[in-house]
């Protein structure tokens, strides 16, 4: 099939690239191997299951980011990877199947990637992030519902995750050359305290790329724009592992690095929310020396 370009977007429905342009999710609506998935979340609220319900884009199923993209909060992080197995199911419920062109959604909260990446982590390859999230959506020409779906089950079977790095294989990442990119505000990586943070400051040797920076009106910046700030922040130095508060937002740099021809990365799912509760562990904090 030949590609239908749509600027720094290819829409390709069998291996889809990492954004999904809303004009393509108008189109798509009501096909037969198209999931659509909301994973509307925020920080202060956690999944954002009213709005859903208030109104969602017709055949989108609901993801709970907090317990189907994550395991119980604890010593691995606010948000862990969940099992596997446990992954797997919550998608085949929400009836994705190793056909499906799956497209994840939400307000720009990185929750959407957060799910982009599990999928692709997980073997699932024909996965999307809609670029803009429901804003760019309406702003295409289409509706939203509150039609609840029934999708049926779906038949995924996922592999381990790949891409991860776990807290004690970072050493050996930076010895080997890889970057390591803190995507928190800029506050919170020079130690200004937080109430989230078990202590203030960033990993050693990390780079700082918040990952506000990337979106510009809720978009994805193009990806002459993403390489000028990889490259401005150092994380183009080598291969990159990022990390945030708790391995959501961070995933956003990850959709990112990727649109911008530099990808993949690695993600540190525990991030500073594991990494900064361990007192054994250092951390460089400019604020507190």
């Amino acid at each position: 099939m030949r590609a239908a370009h749509f600027g720094h977007y290819v829409a390709m429905p069998e291996t889809p690239e990492p954004l999904a342009r809303p004009d393509h999710l108008v189109r798509r609506l009501g096909a037969p191997d198209l999931v659509v998935l909301d994973v509307r979340w925020s920080l202060e609220r956690g999944a954002e299951r009213q709005a859903y319900l208030a109104g969602h884009i017709p055949g989108a199923e609901f993801l709970d980011l907090d317990l189907e993209l994550a395991g119980p909060a604890g010593a691995r992080g606010r948000h862990p990877l969940p099992p596997v197995e446990s992954f797997a199911a919550s998608m085949r419920r929400h009836g994705v199947s190793s056909s499906s062109e799956v497209i994840v959604y939400d307000e720009v909260t990185g929750a959407a990637a957060r799910a982009w990446w599990m999928l692709r982590a997980a073997g699932h390859p024909r996965v999307a992030v809609l670029d803009g999230g429901v804003q760019a959506y309406l702003e295409a020409g289409g509706r939203l519902t509150r039609e609840l779906p029934d999708p049926g089950a779906g038949d995924f079977r996922a592999t381990e995750f790949e891409g991860w790095v776990g807290a004690d294989g970072l050493e050996t990442c930076r010895d080997e050359g890889s970057v390591l990119v803190d995507a928190r505000a800029s506050a919170r990586y020079l130690g200004q305290p937080n109430p989230l943070d078990p202590r203030p400051g960033h990993l050693p040797g990390a780079v700082s790329l918040p990952w506000t920076d990337l979106f510009e009106r809720g978009r994805l910046r193009p990806p002459a724009e993403l390489r000028r700030l990889f490259g401005e922040s150092g994380a183009d130095e080598g291969p990159v592992v990022v990390y945030c508060g708790s391995g959501v937002t961070s995933c956003a740099v990850l959709l990112a690095l990727e649109v911008a021809g530099m990808g993949p990365g690695r993600l540190y799912p525990g991030s500073w929310s594991e990494w900064a509760a361990d007192p054994s562990r250092p951390v460089q904090d400019p604020m507190g020396g």
